[in-house]
């Protein structure tokens, strides 16, 4: 009994811990992704609200993934978001891009 409580106890932690996203990860993948074509970077989060970029960010970023595929000026980026990486690593970019949101009153570090 004491191995069955202890066994449901780690499986609880473990799973609770990689279910959280970290701004910090949707940071990096801001940085490494979306420089590239949204150069202005922090005035490009700060440009849109939280309500904005949740709607934006629903469905692991489906809609944020439509919006630049549809654009063909973004075509750099589409097979980002036709790729597994962006639906794997959509929830930390839309932690970023929501707690550094126009409304949020917060502003990223430069790193």
């Amino acid at each position: 009994m004491v191995k069955f409580l202890l066994i449901l106890i780690s499986l609880t932690v473990l799973s609770l811990s990689t279910a959280d996203a970290a701004i910090y990860k949707g940071q990096r993948v801001f940085i490494k992704k979306c420089l590239k074509c949204h150069e202005s970077g922090q005035n490009f989060v700060a440009k849109y609200k939280m309500k904005q970029w949740k709607k934006w960010m629903k469905k692991k970023g489906k809609p944020l993934a439509e919006l630049h595929l549809k654009n063909k000026k973004a075509k750099k980026s589409w097979k980002y978001f036709k790729s597994r990486k962006y639906v794997k690593k959509s929830k930390h970019l839309k932690q970023f891009l929501i707690e550094y949101a126009k409304d949020s009153g917060n502003v990223p570090a430069c790193n």
